[in-house]
């Protein structure tokens, strides 16, 4: 019941995100998180296409995760490349099994060395059209259950509405508005996260975390606070970081 009633809550989490001045990066990173709180995963991990249909890695649950996903991404393969391109949903994928992975032999064997045992790919979709994917990464063996499956598609379909939300442009203009919104808005957060790491000589886990708690107790949008961060207008001493 407990799990019932904390499923119904990020549903509705997800609900009230659907505002105009919802941050989209923030609602991603969080969507990381509840899929590791609500679904038998250690890790979670987002990727978007933009308007030329080359993915990019927007969120993820920690940073060996993002760099798994920057790594599929460098060389082209993994569960989540496939997943967008074929737009069919890719199941427990054992990361050990030579003959399983396939083309893959690179990125299982990067997987592997941060422990991670086996992968899924979940497509983010809307009107037939697949814009991402959702990573979820096991450190045990053996497959998700059916409703975990089930879960997991749900919480990327809200995603993706999310993402796809129509106001009053024509829809295809406003798909491309928000996906490309969304890329440079991460990009712009890479920087900040690594500006800080470095000025503070912490772990880039640490900087981010320090980084959205501040923004989220200011009720500032992680895109908004980065790019301050970045252009260097922003006193970086004022967001505590575990000093």
């Amino acid at each position: 019941m407990a799990r019932v009633r904390r499923v119904t809550e990020v549903f509705v989490e997800a609900a009230n995100s659907l505002t105009e001045d919802f941050g989209v990066i923030e609602f991603l990173q969080q969507l990381c998180e509840r899929c590791e709180e609500l679904l038998d995963v250690a890790a979670a991990g987002i990727l978007l296409a933009d308007e030329h249909d080359t993915l990019m890695t927007i969120a993820a649950s920690d940073e060996r995760t993002h760099m798994l996903e920057l790594f599929a991404l460098q060389h082209d393969q993994g569960p989540c490349v496939d997943c967008y391109r074929t737009g069919t949903a890719r199941t427990a994928i054992d990361l050990t099994d030579l003959g399983v992975v396939g083309d893959w032999q690179a990125f299982a064997a990067q997987a592997r060395q941060i422990g991670f045992t086996t992968a899924n790919a979940i497509p983010m979709r809307l009107r037939g059209r697949v814009i991402g994917t959702l990573g979820l990464f096991q450190t045990r063996p053996g497959p998700l259950g059916p409703d975990d499956v089930m879960l997991a598609q749900a919480l990327a379909d809200v995603a993706t509405v999310a993402i796809l939300q129509q106001r009053s442009l024509d829809r295809s203009e406003t798909e491309r508005g928000q996906l490309q919104y969304a890329l440079t808005s991460r990009i712009v957060i890479e920087q900040a996260k690594g500006i800080l790491a470095e000025r503070w000589g912490i772990p880039l886990d640490d900087a981010f975390a320090a980084f959205r708690s501040y923004a989220r107790a200011q009720h500032l949008q992680l895109a908004e606070l980065a790019g301050r961060i970045a252009r260097g207008e922003f006193d970086t001493n004022v967001i505590p970081h575990g000093d």
